[in-house]
């Protein structure tokens, strides 16, 4: 083997594993990077004009986009996982204490259906209502519990909190600063050609915006007319249904209706007619239009994946890493397709 051939593998070699002993070196604040990088394309837009208007003052510009942030993102996220916490440890607590009473509602329920449904959750093998009410009051205490302690513990580590915190603002700082040389850096130390760089980087950038900037929002649209809703209706827990309307909402195909329906369902069948058909006018009328309204503005149809493969991958990243996978899992499954698009176009060109 030619000395010049082994020495470029030995090099090939130590810039591999030197990447990755990094790579392992980050993954403690994994999050915190992801989000700071998330958080510089959603505002990139803001930083540039901010650049604009204070005369090109790069730092001045960062602070104040960094300080944008804060305002629309840190704080009003702080302050919504405080009260889930709160009301998710109230709604568990009062469950635990039969305080909010499942019995009451099940048999209002069971005394309003006709026998043919009853015969109808036999013949599909569901159970008596007994039954039911006993797995939905497992899942209720199971949701609220769970719910309550994953918030609680990130305040218990308030510590780690607060350090994956600060990266994620010290970074974001200087990708705003520096955001164009060090994209303009990782171009030109890229292996691949000029243009299939660019398009996986398009691609990127193109998918975390789709994914957060609209899932995210319109997301967040259709939890909170929801939980206003089941507030003004007085449903227990309405902040809790809010945010798991919301999170069912980045599903497609499932949707916030998982939620809405059987509790729209219910005050028809409790002969509570005109909360019932006011929950379900909201979540037909209102819940479920605003994805076909506001999607074409916020995500664009030129970045959307088929609704199978976000379901799929979105589904796989929150089960293999979190919370962080509703964004992780659809960018690799967005980068598989690009990628594979850009093999099949070489291979049909060679």
């Amino acid at each position: 083997m030619p000395k010049a051939t082994i020495q470029g593998l030995s090099f090939l070699a130590v810039v591999t594993a030197v990447t990755a002993a990094f790579v392992w070196l980050l993954l403690p604040y994994y999050g915190a990077i992801l989000w700071a990088v998330i958080l510089a394309i959603l505002f990139n837009p803001l930083h540039r004009r901010l650049e604009t208007w204070l005369g090109g003052h790069r730092n001045l510009a960062a602070a104040v986009s960094v300080l944008a942030c804060i305002c629309i993102v840190v704080i009003p996220g702080a302050a919504i996982l405080a009260s889930l916490a709160q009301e998710a440890a109230s709604l568990y607590n009062r469950i635990s204490t039969r305080e909010f009473d499942l019995a009451t509602l099940f048999g209002q329920i069971q005394s309003a259906l006709p026998p043919l449904i009853e015969r109808a959750l036999s013949t599909l093998n569901l159970g008596d209502f007994v039954e039911i009410r006993t797995r939905l009051t497992s899942f209720l205490m199971q949701l609220s519990q769970e719910v309550a302690t994953r918030a609680f513990s990130i305040g218990q580590n308030t510590a780690q909190f607060f350090v994956s915190l600060g990266v994620m603002l010290y970074l974001l700082f200087f990708l705003f600063r520096d955001g164009r040389q060090l994209a303009g850096m990782m171009r030109n130390a890229s292996p691949l050609s000029g243009r299939y760089t660019d398009y996986i980087f398009g691609k990127f950038t193109s998918v975390v915006t789709a994914t957060v900037k609209g899932n995210v929002i319109i997301a967040a649209i259709q939890g909170g007319i929801g939980g206003i809703a089941f507030w003004m209706l007085g449903i227990e827990a309405a902040l809790l249904w809010g945010v798991l309307m919301a999170f069912l909402s980045l599903l497609p195909a499932i949707g916030a209706a998982l939620v809405w329906a059987p509790a729209g369902i219910y005050y028809l069948v409790t002969a509570n007619y005109l909360k019932g058909a006011i929950l379900l006018a909201v979540g037909v009328l209102v819940i479920s239009t605003i994805d076909n309204i506001l999607r074409p503005a916020l995500v664009g149809r030129g970045t959307r994946l088929p609704d199978y493969v976000v379901l799929i991958s979105t589904v796989g990243g929150l089960s293999l890493i979190g919370m962080n996978g509703f964004v992780i899992g659809p960018l690799i499954a967005a980068l598989f397709v690009a990628v594979w698009s850009l093999f099949t176009e070489e291979q049909l060109h060679s």
